[in-house]
């Protein structure tokens, strides 16, 4: 019997930080609807796309306004060969969230936005991210150890007049993400060793996502956002900003808008996914397997497993039950 049977199952589907050159490309190769969803994204985007997913160079790749369209391409495809890949009927998702960008790869899965229309939305969401605040003057900053008490208290104290400083993911236990000018950040990641932080850290990225910072991005995406067409998804997809499952297309649209500028709650999300929907199986639809490492921290006791590759697809079918907790 396999690991799956009869166990109620979550999509989740992740966001910036997993792309890899060759991302996808195992799927493409044994999937006709993989195939054809990347033959869709270079067509959309005018630009081959697959070929950035699949050899990169990864310094490309990493732009902000690639890796948005590059991931919700991959995990969509991921998602479309699963339903004629073999065994796979077991695969019966009962809630799907994404974090961050991964929320658009969602409600993609969930029939709430057409495919063709989300890559657009995602390549200007990243322009307008990215405009919102000039490379160098934005920062973040990981920090390991602290409780969520500890770094809002962290983020609040290293500001100064003119130099703001927020939580902008809240990503596990003891596992946070700031955000903000790189002043205060700078100072925040001081701060935090003298008060504990096992680890704090600056991230290589190119602005201060999911802060108020991003202000002029979320209003720009606003007007853009209404201009789409939403349906109501099929599944519920619980989102980043409130950790509340939507299942209109008006609340879907209402919370993409505001989750640019808000912090992502991600251990929130997890647990209300647990609680909502008794999941007791996580499957990460895309590349890597960021959020099965998140995922077991916040919700111990479940499952969780990447669908990033066919042969890993093809053993977490056949496993059984007992040697279901070794996936990866």
């Amino acid at each position: 019997m396999s690991a799956l049977t009869g166990k109620n199952i979550g999509f989740v589907f992740p966001g910036q930080g997993s792309q890899k050159p060759g991302m996808g490309k195992a799927w493409a190769e044994i999937s006709p609807a993989a195939r054809q969803t990347f033959e869709e994204a270079d067509e959309a985007l005018g630009f081959p796309l697959s070929k950035l997913c699949w050899e990169g160079p990864e310094e490309e790749l990493g732009l902000t306004v690639n890796t948005q369209p590059a991931l919700l391409t991959v995990s969509t495809a991921i998602h479309r060969a699963l339903r004629s890949f073999p065994g796979a009927e077991a695969l019966q998702p009962l809630a799907f969230a994404g974090h961050s960008l991964g929320e658009y790869s969602a409600l993609v899965a969930a029939g709430a936005l057409d495919f063709a229309e989300a890559l657009q939305l995602v390549r200007r969401r990243g322009q307008l991210m990215q405009e919102a605040v000039p490379v160098g003057v934005g920062a973040m900053a990981a920090v390991i150890g602290l409780d969520n008490a500890g770094v809002t208290a962290l983020a609040a104290d290293s500001q100064a007049e003119g130099e703001l400083c927020a939580v902008a993911n809240l990503n596990g236990p003891g596992q946070t993400v700031l955000a903000g000018h790189k002043a205060a950040v700078d100072r925040a990641v001081a701060m935090a060793k003298e008060r504990g932080a096992r680890k704090a850290t600056l991230l290589a990225v190119s602005a201060p996502f999911h802060s108020p910072l991003m202000r002029p991005a979320r209003e720009g995406m606003a007007a853009v956002l209404a201009q789409a067409n939403f349906r109501d998804p099929q599944v519920p997809v619980v989102t980043n900003v409130d950790a509340a499952p939507v299942t209109t297309g008006a609340a879907a649209r209402d919370a993409l808008v505001r989750q640019i500028d808000s912090p992502v709650r991600w251990v929130e999300v997890v647990e209300r996914m647990v609680a909502d929907f008794g999941i007791q199986v996580f499957l990460e639809v895309g590349p890597g397997t960021v959020l099965c490492g998140l995922n077991r921290r916040i919700a111990q006791g479940t499952m969780s497993a990447s669908l990033a590759d066919p042969e890993q697809v093809k053993k977490l079918l056949s496993e059984e039950d007992q040697t279901a907790e070794k996936e990866g």
